[in-house]
């Protein structure tokens, strides 16, 4: 069996900052201390989370037209990402690591929905990020503070 990557992307908050949710892969801060610890069970059920978690935010916002061109941009730009994820979890890697030297998403294959048209790219990436930071706050509260 293949062994199971770590989602992280080099953005660590929970180490660099006591973060409870990383900023950059969004796994709660006891499973980056612990990941090397977790059996593949484990962390296949972590990164199952933060797949669904991340795609059900920024599917609603952009739409990936081109798997081919989003995996050739990353590899390009030196992005990390697994391809063992949905490519939503891809283009999230590609938002928190090069959302500042992104100017069109077309080139890697990426359209932003109709709805979001109208929003600067930057205003989109911040939108998304606190979107999937609130969900994965509600997560925790839900299941992981307060488990009852």
């Amino acid at each position: 069996m293949k062994k199971i990557r770590t989602p992280c992307i080099g953005i660590c908050s929970t180490t660099s900052f006591g973060d409870l949710i990383c900023r950059g892969c969004k796994r709660y801060a006891f499973e980056v201390i612990n990941w090397n610890s977790y059996d593949d069970e484990q962390k296949l059920a972590v990164l199952s989370r933060v797949e669904k978690l991340n795609t059900q935010i920024i599917e609603n916002k952009l739409r990936i037209v081109s798997v081919p061109s989003l995996r050739q941009g990353l590899k390009t730009s030196k992005v990390p990402f697994d391809e063992t994820l949905s490519p939503y979890c891809w283009l999230h890697n590609l938002l928190k690591r090069r959302h500042k030297d992104l100017e069109n998403l077309e080139d890697y294959g990426v359209y932003v929905r109709s709805e979001y048209k109208e929003m600067p790219l930057k205003d989109i990436f911040e939108l998304i990020d606190r979107e999937i930071m609130i969900l994965c706050e509600a997560h925790f509260s839900r299941y992981i503070d307060d488990p009852s």
